[in-house]
Formats: structure tokens, sequence, C-alpha cells
């Protein structure tokens, strides 16, 4: 055992010299990293600087150097604002809803794809199912507008089937507000997200699919206990990663859906940035309502990590 001890001790990991030769052989790869370094530190890290405004009384005349320095008072005045914890609401029940919804949907889709024998026709529907994914949320609100109208198909259909006596506004009643916004993302985002779980699919032994055959183990048998553990980890990452997405509800669809009528269930919290940080002039305001968004992020993703920690499951960090 000494004799062994010692061996391992001599054997030493081999050392990486740095020379000007091998700095000249791999400078394009120094090259194109150094640019990324730069891109991230110029728009990720430098705007950070900005977040002194929140605890500012700012104005653009005084800039950041001469503002007069109000410490929490931003933030008082913020969680003071019944409106604004309307917003959190708002903006933590459509991000839960998406949450939900999306990711068991991306999951379902992309086991159902997996299981389509004929391959041009997985290939087919997974195209068909991820185009959405690069259209505008302009062209996607438009054609909710048109489908969900007066005299929309989906209008047309309820009153065909006597599930409606008159045409029904679902943007006049905050209660179908949250719906819509979850189908949109769906529509939009399954086939796109189902992707990496078709990978995960791909990565998966068949041996272990053959072996449950000769079990006598049937198409869900196999999803159940061949399919859903062997994309396990996956879903546990990503899980892990879009909780921290949470509050990241959307903009663009609540803007450009959003009425008087919906305004009390529609209005996000970067609505509420745009409307009084940045249309009002207060941008103090804005910024505090920004940090808080992005530590609530920090602090989800943290918890969400010990979980899957002490659980022994995939994590982040």
């Amino acid at each position: 055992m000494a004799s062994m001890a010692k061996r391992k001790q001599k054997i030493k990991e081999p050392k990486i010299e740095i020379t000007w030769k091998e700095i000249k052989r791999q400078k394009v790869l120094l090259i194109w990293s150094a640019a990324i370094v730069l891109y991230g530190i110029i728009f990720y890290y430098l705007p950070l600087g900005g977040w002194i405004m929140a605890f500012q009384n700012y104005r653009p005349k005084d800039g950041l150097f001469h503002s007069q320095f109000v410490g929490l008072a931003k933030f008082q005045q913020l969680f003071s604002d019944a409106t604004f914890l309307r917003v959190i609401r708002n903006t933590l029940s459509m991000g839960v809803i998406n949450l939900v919804v999306t990711f068991v949907m991306a999951i379902v889709f992309a086991i159902l794809l997996n299981e389509i024998k004929s391959n041009g026709g997985k290939k087919v529907v997974q195209t068909i199912s991820y185009l959405p994914h690069f259209l505008s949320w302009i062209i996607v609100t438009g054609i909710l507008h048109d489908a969900l109208s007066g005299t929309g198909i989906v209008n047309e259909l309820l009153l065909k089937f006597g599930i409606l006596d008159q045409p029904l506004n679902f943007f006049a009643h905050p209660k179908y507000f949250w719906p819509i916004v979850a189908f949109a993302n769906v529509w939009k985002e399954t086939g796109w997200n189902a992707i990496i779980y078709l990978s995960a699919i791909t990565a998966i032994d068949p041996s272990l699919y053959e072996a449950a055959s000769m079990d006598g183990a049937g198409r869900w048998a196999k999803i159940r206990y061949v399919t859903l553990p062997g994309i396990k980890p996956t879903i546990i990452i990503l899980l892990l990663m879009n909780v921290g997405n949470v509050l990241n509800a959307g903009f663009e669809i609540q803007y450009l859906l959003g009425n008087g009528l919906v305004q009390s269930v529609s209005q996000t919290i970067d609505i509420y940035v745009l409307k009084w940080g940045i249309s009002q002039n207060d941008f103090a305001i804005g910024t505090a309502a920004g940090i808080f968004k992005s530590l609530v992020s920090i602090v989800l993703i943290v918890i969400a990590n010990m979980i899957a920690k002490r659980s022994g499951e995939e994590r982040l960090f």
C-alpha cells in the first residue's frame, strides 16, 4: 500500500506551457474569445452601474454623480404603491401559469412526437410546430385579435354549436386574459422548446426499449419507465433555469393585448417600468423595480438549486 501511495504522489498532471508559439497558433480562438468577453462586459456588466439611480432622486440634468442620494426611499415608495403590488401579483401569476403550461406541454409534445413511427411525418410535424417561434408578437397578437373578435372563428364556432347565444368580447373580460396569454405562449413556443427534449430522448440507449419490449412493456410503460427517467436530468436543469424567469412573464403580448378593461390583470413589472420609469421620467423608480425583479429571480434560482441538491437531483451549481 505504501508503494502504491508513493507511485500516486509521483504521478503529476502534465503542465500546459503557454508559449508565444501556442498563442499564435490559437490566435483566432483567442480573438473571438476576447470579443465575446468584451461584449459581455460592455452590455451586461457596465450597465449595472446604472443601478445607483435606484438610490438617488435622479435627474438627467444632474447625472449619476450629482443627483441627490435618498437611500431606500424609492423602494419604500415602490412597495407602498398599491398599483405595483397588483403588478407583482399579475407578473407572478402569469409567470407561474406560463412556466407550468409551456414546460409540461413541451415535454408531452416531445414524447408524443417521438412515438410517431414515420420519419417523414415526424419531420413535417416538428417543422410546423416550431415555425411560430419565429413569428413576432405583433403577428401573434394580430392573429389572436382576429380569431377572438366578435366575428372571429372562435365566436363563430361557439355560436354554431350553441355554446353561446351572442358573440363574446374576450378582451373585455379580465378572467379570460391570463388563459389567452398562456395559450399564446404554448402555441408559439411549444414546438421550439420540445427540440431539446427530443435531443435528450434520442440519446437514450435503444437497448433499454428492447429490454422493455422483451418484458412485455407497451408504449405507455416504455414512456413511464424508460423515456421519462432518461430525460429526467434535462427536465430538472431546464426547470431550474426557467424558475428564474418566472417574473419575466412577458411585455409584448400583455402590452399589445391589454386595454383599459383588463388593465387590472394585464400590467406586468416591465409595463410598470415603461409607464412610470420612462414615460413619467422617473428613472429611479423604474430602476428600483428592475432591481427588485432581478433579485427575486436570483433568489428563486438559488432556492430551486438548493432543493434539487438536497433531493439528489441535477443542479446548476
